[in-house]
């Protein structure tokens, strides 16, 4: 298979990008999308040209670094899977693929596709982590969790954070990522007890790095490949507003009204 790529080319954070047009053949249509990309890359290097620069690490659609932007949809025309997950047989012969880096204020770019998402990472430091001593391992039918609040956090938890929320967005909101990190540890006892400082602290670092905010399109819902449900940014909000009221309760008892 034959295609012409046209690829997001730039040297730097601060250099001005642009796409350049590319013809990469003899591709596989078994071939997964990155493995095209080694192809083309092996090519530009033959030819004694940059190869492209692309973020990517296992490669089995669990470490969310093959973020790209392809022909206008996040990691490309299928559902539910990453970019490294997308294979060429998706694509006709001599199609033209567009390929371009997430666009959002807190995700720059580095060069070419490689954008820094150390945003999502400050995030997490913020709050989300259990840091109180919650005991020894228990027995697996020690502490009861309803099943379908178990359920609920797996289902969260599932989240690679690879950012497709942030850029299928038109505000750039993280609310799917951080709503996930926050429900799946808000449905478990061992959560519980630093919810209301954990909730608050990753919305405030979330506004803080410049994250839009959530107007409930479901897009981000739409392009996740993890199908995390927009129903965690509802709890993350019913979680918030109940901190915010907490929070209030308390400042007003020490000061005696």
């Amino acid at each position: 298979m034959d295609f012409t790529l046209k690829i997001w080319r730039q040297k730097n954070a601060k250099a001005k990008g642009k796409f350049v047009t590319y013809k990469v053949k003899g591709i596989s249509d078994s071939s997964s999308f990155l493995e095209m990309l080694d192809v083309f890359n092996d090519q530009q290097v033959t030819k004694g040209e940059d190869p492209v620069v692309f973020d990517h690490d296992c490669r089995e659609g669990i470490c969310g670094a093959c973020s790209l932007y392809i022909n206008g949809r996040p990691h490309g025309p299928d559902d539910s899977v990453t970019t490294c997950q997308l294979h060429m047989r998706r694509f006709k012969d001599g199609d033209t693929i567009v390929i371009e880096p997430w666009r959002s204020a807190a995700f720059p770019v580095i060069r070419d596709l490689m954008i820094d998402r150390q945003a999502f990472d400050k995030i997490i430091q913020a709050g989300g982590f259990i840091s109180v001593n919650t005991g020894g391992i228990p027995d697996a039918n020690a502490i009861l969790i309803p099943k379908q609040n178990a359920d609920a956090s797996m289902d969260a938890a599932a989240c690679i954070g690879c950012g497709a929320c942030v850029a299928a967005c038109k505000n750039a909101s993280a609310m799917l990522f951080v709503a996930a990190k926050v429900s799946h540890l808000a449905l478990l006892p061992q959560g519980r007890a630093e919810a209301s400082a954990r909730v608050q602290a990753m919305v405030a670092k979330m506004d803080e790095l410049g994250f839009g905010n959530c107007t409930n399109t479901g897009a981000c819902e739409a392009e996740c490949p993890k199908d995390i449900s927009i129903e965690n940014i509802a709890r993350m909000n019913r979680e918030f507003l109940g901190a915010k009221i907490g929070s209030q309760k308390k400042t007003v008892k020490a000061g005696g009204f």
